[in-house]
Order: structure tokens, then C-alpha cells, then sequence
């Protein structure tokens, strides 16, 4: 192992924070990268709201007090209100999960670096958009999802074939992941709780086999180890 680093995670909300420390803290702990989480901030409360007025008082804050530490935003496309580069998105007629990805996150870090001058934002701050929701990585695995939630396994693999990877199911207030999770359970699907178990059974290599923009995240971050970055 070259060297160690430590990542602050600023996620949307519960369901974000619990998988950053759940799950995927163990899995890169053992690659020298050790995680911490907490929710996007505002005054009497935490998560929801998601705008990045509000994460970009965490993110500049972070990174002002720990030279040594790296700072990730960890958000839903899908429930995001005001970010930069969402407008522009919103935009184009079809676009991907990696074109999503690539447009908010670039936009995030320029802000960022427009409010530090004298930071190496673009190694120290590696901001995650989960496209479209938490929810899509679940569907890495269909026979795992199908089992711990008893759904018909023939409705995730529909989904999926109609739109092509879990990180293209879409945003359609009754077709995004965690509407359909809920539609399949009859209401009973718990997010912050279910769904983090079922994150952990299907692992985060699987994941990562099967969601392009979330294995490019994690990617980066191990290139902050590996001494590519």
C-alpha cells in the first residue's frame, strides 16, 4: 500500500450516509482509503432539500480545515433541485448517465475552485452523482433484489431491459428506481434501512461491474492511493 487518505463523504441524506459507512468504508478501507459521512447541512437539520447552496458550505468548510483531508458529495440526480450543471442537463434530449455524471460534477468542482483559489480542488474534492438514484445500484442484482424485497424477478429484469443498465432506470416520478421498489412492495420498501442490507448482500464489486458512473468514482478515489492522481 503507497500511502493512506482520508475522505469526508457529504451525502444527500440517511440513506446515502448509512451506505458510505456500511458498506462502502470496509470495502476501501483495505485499499488505504478510510471514509467518514455525514448529510448535506442547513440550520435545526440534516438531508433533504438537496441544493448545493446548502452542500457547498460543507464541501468549503471541509476542505478549509484538513489539508491533508479529500471531500466527496454523494447526491440523487434524480431529487437534486439546484446544482451546477443541472440546467444544463436538463437541456439535452437524451442524455446518458455518464454524460449526467460528467456535466454536474465538472460544473461543481469549477465552482468549488472558483471559491478557492489556492486549493487543489480537482485532486481534493471528487463530488459523486448516483444516476438517477441510490436505488439504481440495487438493481446490480436482480435475483438478490428480487428475494430480500419478494418481487417478481421477471419485473426487475423487465425494467431492465427496458432501460438498458441499472444506472439508465429512469426519472419518472412512477419509473425511478426507489417508485418502483415502492410500487413492487406495496409501500413497504424502506430506503434508508432495507435498503442499505440489500446494498451489503450484493456487494460493492457487483456494483461496480454493473454501474459505469459509480465504478468511475470509486475508481478515483483509488487513484488517490494508487499514485495516479
Amino acid at each position: 500500500m503507497s500511502k493512506m487518505v482520508n475522505v469526508m463523504v457529504v451525502g444527500e441524506g440517511a440513506s446515502e450516509q448509512n451506505f458510505v459507512v456500511q458498506v462502502l468504508a470496509p470495502y476501501l478501507a483495505v485499499k488505504g482509503i478510510y471514509l467518514q459521512a455525514t448529510q448535506i447541512s442547513k440550520k435545526g437539520e440534516k438531508g433533504g432539500d438537496v441544493k448545493f447552496s446548502r452542500a457547498q458550505r460543507d464541501v468549503l468548510n471541509f476542505l478549509k480545515q484538513r489539508e491533508d483531508l479529500v471531500v466527496a458529495t454523494f447526491v440523487d440526480y434524480y431529487g437534486v433541485k439546484e446544482w451546477p450543471g443541472l440546467e444544463e442537463v436538463r437541456g439535452l434530449s437524451e442524455p446518458t448517465p455518464a454524460d449526467i455524471a460528467r456535466i454536474m460534477n465538472d460544473a461543481a468542482v469549477e465552482d468549488i475552485q472558483e471559491k478557492l483559489k489556492n486549493v487543489q480542488v480537482n485532486r481534493r474534492y471528487i463530488p459523486f452523482t448516483a444516476v438517477h438514484e441510490f436505488e439504481a445500484l440495487l438493481f446490480s442484482d436482480a435475483e438478490i433484489l428480487s428475494s430480500e424485497l419478494g418481487i417478481d424477478i421477471a419485473l426487475i429484469r423487465s425494467a431492465l431491459h427496458e432501460c438498458g443498465s441499472p444506472e439508465q432506470v429512469n426519472t419518472h416520478p412512477d419509473t425511478s428506481p426507489s417508485n418502483r421498489l415502492m410500487a413492487w412492495t406495496n409501500g413497504h420498501y424502506s430506503k434508508a434501512q432495507r435498503g442499505i442490507v440489500i446494498a451489503g448482500k450484493i456487494g460493492v464489486d457487483k456494483m461496480r461491474q454493473e454501474c459505469p458512473n459509480f465504478d468511475a468514482w470509486l475508481k478515483r478515489l483509488e487513484s488517490l492511493v494508487d499514485g495516479d492522481d
